[in-house]
């Protein structure tokens, strides 16, 4: 099972090594960039979660996206076609620390105003925090490769979430 796989104590070294990535995405983004955020579970202090720093971009177009395919590329962002949607890019880097990117627009769809809601509800109510932390860790019983079941085995509660908007 890779590290990804796996569900870990919060870890206070997750904001420092997203500074030290943002970084680097601000030097991609320049101008283009309206927003950085670090969101997902390693946002949120005190909560189990697997070790991936996700990342989220705001630029103003869905046209202007695929322009960063190939800068990201150099900082060893995997462009993932199949995870991308209608309102975001999304990118994988798995080395010593993985990440996830996420580049949303401001043109098409809500994805970054529901990953900072998501994010700051649960850093400010910690029963929902506590509730989603054990149904990860439940769902990751389930599901040991973390694939898209986990994935999807979170969703009724995220929406549950998000409706409270």
């Amino acid at each position: 099972m890779s590290s990804n796989q796996v569900i870990v104590p919060y870890k206070k070294e997750w904001a420092l090594i997203y500074q030290v990535e943002a970084q680097k995405l601000k030097q991609v983004f320049g101008d283009f960039m309206i927003g950085l955020q670090h969101i997902g579970s390693t946002s949120i202090p005190d909560i189990s979660a697997r070790p991936i720093i996700d990342i989220a971009v705001l630029i103003e177009s869905s046209k202007e996206a695929d322009s960063f395919i190939k800068p990201l590329d150099s900082l060893e962002y995997e462009f993932d076609p199949e995870k991308s949607s209608s309102e975001r890019h999304f990118f994988r880097k798995y080395q010593n620390q993985s990440f996830h990117l996420s580049i949303g627009y401001c043109d098409k769809g809500d994805f970054w105003e529901r990953q900072l809601f998501f994010r700051d509800y649960l850093r400010e109510h910690e029963d929902t925090r506590k509730e989603y932390e054990d149904l990860k860790l439940r769902l990751l019983q389930q599901d040991p490769t973390a694939s898209d079941r986990y994935i999807s085995g979170k969703t009724e509660f995220v929406n549950k979430v998000l409706n409270k908007r």
